[in-house]
């Protein structure tokens, strides 16, 4: 029992040492790929269909700063307050999910950038402590300003298209420097299901969506959300 208890301490610094180190690297170094890049790859080869994923790393000084507002006003409103997780939008989203069969998340951007940055897709408790565990680990070693801008470089924005760069040349064929407010909302819009919604194919849904999108970034005071970051 004591060995074991020392490897499983020994396992524990080891991954506790990596992962930190691993996000510190990241704190600087442009993210070549993600998880969540890596599973689409190996669920291509397992069925046995072609893939060309699209990715192509931008800094956020080269992506126009609606698009980050964008994001902010349709998947995390108090992106720019709080240290990981919105406690009051999980509280409502539980007390929403008890009596409705549609249910709603609560993922920040944070959330969300250590979800597809660093593990598998899966919905089990496991993986929603690893979760924690990354999104509290890029928090206290990155800035807001570093979360977002790996964030928008390693979403999914359709099938192999990945980053808000890739996204903009292959949905509006302009770099995502030049992307207008509309279409920033428009990308935004397609976040909760890219393999659904499509952004150069938009249903009424979408266009709602985008819309909405549109009317809380004003009111969220535009693109001085980033900037202020």
């Amino acid at each position: 029992m004591r060995r074991l208890l020392g490897l499983l301490g020994w396992a524990a610094a080891a991954f506790l040492g990596t992962t930190v180190l691993t996000a510190l690297v990241f704190r600087f170094v442009p993210v070549p790929f993600s998880a969540l890049m890596a599973a689409r790859r190996v669920q291509a080869w397992s069925a046995e269909k072609s893939y060309a994923p699209r990715h192509q790393w931008v800094s956020l000084e080269d992506i126009a700063p609606c698009m980050g507002v964008a994001v902010i006003a349709s998947e995390d409103q108090n992106f720019p307050e709080h240290f990981g997780f919105d406690w009051k939008a999980i509280e409502k989203a539980v007390e929403h999910n008890e009596k409705s069969r549609r249910k709603r998340g609560a993922s920040t951007v944070s959330m969300q950038t250590a979800k597809n940055l660093f593990l598998w897709e899966s919905r089990s408790w496991v993986r929603k402590g690893f979760e924690a565990y990354f999104t509290l680990l890029i928090e206290a070693t990155w800035s807001k300003q570093r979360i977002l801008e790996v964030y928008l470089n390693i979403v999914e924005f359709g099938d192999g298209i990945f980053g808000v760069e890739a996204a903009s040349r292959t949905f509006f064929g302009k770099p995502a420097k030049r992307l207008s407010t509309h279409e920033a909302a428009l990308l935004a819009a397609v976040l909760p299901n890219p393999h659904k919604y499509r952004a150069n194919a938009p249903s009424d849904y979408v266009r709602g969506r985008q819309a909405w999108i549109l009317g809380q970034m004003r009111q969220l005071g535009g693109e001085q959300v980033v900037k202020a970051l």
